[in-house]
């Protein structure tokens, strides 16, 4: 017997705006009755409603991400899709979902993750469209479902028990079909296809060695099938390797401060020749050698630079794009190289015209994001690759890459400072204290240092015309230097304020902060983060 339809009512929810990379909120909040089915209903409505439609649905293992899986399943059979391809146990890294879509010409994808947010029942759950290109939803389709949201009145679903996603195989829910998938085959097939698997094989067999710390979150199972089972990584270089439903209560956030433990392994004597860590739901990265952190705006430049040594970019790069918070030492390979270097907003989804229109084929964000046009995603372990490929290539150590590559373009020096968790009020008086001072700033002497523009961020697509405005506050100083000031779209409490430090110079050594020190006096001298917030330092700095 086919189930049957049913239409439920249901009220509109406040807040249901896609940010970045989709609607974040803690996942006590979207365990509220009819609050998931609300936003996926307004969500399927934006699009003109799914009915023949193929979808692809997974993510990140957290916490609510089965029962949700579930719930949308059952929605979009009564909503009148034909397909859904599903990750096995609901899961899909971010950019293997993004590949699947691509892959199968999917219609539309639905990842279930809050990204590098902690999991658990009192932590974080979201919900993020993707589209046909297998890219995240552009602003004209969020800012759809945020007004459906605001009048949604009902949804529609199947009568009928869930389904058994812990197997691959083909079944039905109603009149459409569910394809449960292996969810690593296909995008370590992408992988294979991409890199120089042969000397990364012969770079383990020499006795590299390689530490990949997954933080218990969807990459493990990635890492382990690519990096030991079909590179020779010696067994259990990943650890942390078993996606969690909390992430065995570690923060899924690749950086210094959360990834303290794979930090002091690197830091020690007798340490792995490289290291690297990846995020929730896999679109991000970061990257270690011996007693050596990589900023991930160097990170992205030196892959940029040295892109030609993997196979898939022997042709050389169209072009690259990064967001406005990201250093410019991208803007010096690119020039170098001669190709396009485009300045976007925050958020992978501004890329994806860029990358369809063949005018970039590598992007990077400062928040540790890299990837290419291989899918329409930040790709963590797609740049762990390429790290590889190049170190096998050259036949060096990631210092002795990083200071040849600081010797050819000069070092852009750079840190961001995150003040998290404040009152909305309070991050929004320090953005309209800065705001209110952009028009007179010229030629403002502080610190040692003199501004020579300021302005609120402005974004015209090249592609398709389209403008995006307030997106961020930059402040040039003299010195080839800069601080920029802006909200983030990605937390869940409160807000998070992200100071951003720039500088560029010819020297290759020192510390970070002390080279930043006259760029960070001079952004409390003008923005008062510290005053107005009346935090004493940041919280998280990378």
């Amino acid at each position: 017997m086919v189930p049957e339809v049913v239409q439920c009512p249901v009220r509109p929810f406040d807040g249901q705006r896609p940010g970045t990379s989709g609607l974040r909120k803690k996942t006590s909040v979207f365990r509220q009755p009819g609050y998931l089915e609300a936003y996926v209903q307004a969500s399927f409505d934006a699009m003109g409603g799914i009915a023949g439609r193929t979808m692809v649905l997974g993510g990140d293992g957290r916490f609510f991400a089965l029962e949700a899986a579930q719930t949308i399943l059952r929605m979009a059979a009564a909503n009148g899709a034909t397909r859904a391809i599903v990750g096995q146990g609901a899961l899909l890294s971010t950019p293997a979902a993004s590949h699947l879509i691509r892959l199968r010409g999917a219609d539309f994808g639905i990842v279930l993750s809050a990204s590098h947010n902690p999991g658990g029942p009192d932590g974080d759950f979201g919900v993020k469209l993707n589209l046909a290109n297998g890219g995240p939803a552009p602003e004209a389709v969020t800012e759809a479902i945020h007004a459906r949201s605001r009048t949604v009145d009902s949804y529609r679903t199947l009568d009928s028990g869930d389904i058994d996603l812990s197997a691959t195989g083909t079944t039905t829910l109603g009149q459409m079909t569910v394809e449960v998938v292996d969810p690593v085959a296909d995008y370590a097939d992408l992988m294979a296809g991409l890199f120089d698997f042969d000397a990364i094989r012969a770079l383990f067999a020499g006795g590299f060695r390689i530490r990949f710390d997954a933080m218990n979150a969807i990459t493990g199972p990635y890492a382990t099938e690519i990096l030991e089972r079909r590179l020779g990584a010696a067994p259990g270089s990943v650890v942390n390797a078993v996606p969690l439903p909390d992430f065995g209560g570690l923060h899924p956030d690749p950086n210094p401060t959360w990834a303290a433990e794979l930090i002091a392994l690197m830091e020690a004597p007798g340490a792995p020749d490289f290291a690297a860590a990846s995020d929730g739901d896999g679109d991000r990265h970061m990257i270690l050698g011996p007693a050596l952190y990589v900023s991930p705006s160097d990170s992205f430049a030196v892959l940029a630079a040295n892109a030609h040594l993997a196979p898939a970019y022997a042709g050389g790069l169209k072009g690259v794009a990064r967001s406005m918070p990201t250093s410019s030492a991208a803007d010096r390979v690119a020039s170098a190289l001669g190709i396009e270097c485009h300045e976007t907003p925050t958020g992978w989804k501004f890329f994806g015209n860029l990358l369809d229109a063949g005018r970039a084929t590598l992007c990077g964000e400062e928040s540790f994001g890299a990837g290419s046009d291989h899918v329409r995603e930040k790709d963590g372990l797609w740049a762990v690759l390429l790290w590889l490929n190049i170190l096998a290539v050259r036949g060096e150590g990631v210092a002795a890459i990083l200071d040849d590559h600081w010797r050819r373009f000069g070092r852009t020096w750079y840190s961001r400072h995150d003040y998290e968790a404040l009152p909305q009020e309070v991050a929004d008086a320090v953005i309209a204290g800065l705001r209110g001072q952009l028009a007179t700033l010229r030629g403002h002497k502080t610190a040692g240092l003199t501004v020579t523009a300021a302005d609120d961020f402005s974004y015209v697509d090249p592609v398709d015309g389209s403008v995006s405005m307030g997106q961020g506050l930059r402040v040039c100083l003299s010195g080839e230097a800069r601080f920029v000031l802006r909200l983030s779209g990605t937390g869940t409490e409160g807000a998070t304020l992200r100071l951003y430090l720039e500088r560029h110079d010819t020297s290759a050594g020192g510390d970070v902060q002390t080279a930043l020190s006259s760029v960070a006096a001079a952004a409390e001298e003008i923005a008062g983060i510290r005053r107005i917030t009346g935090r004493p330092a940041p919280d998280v700095v990378t």
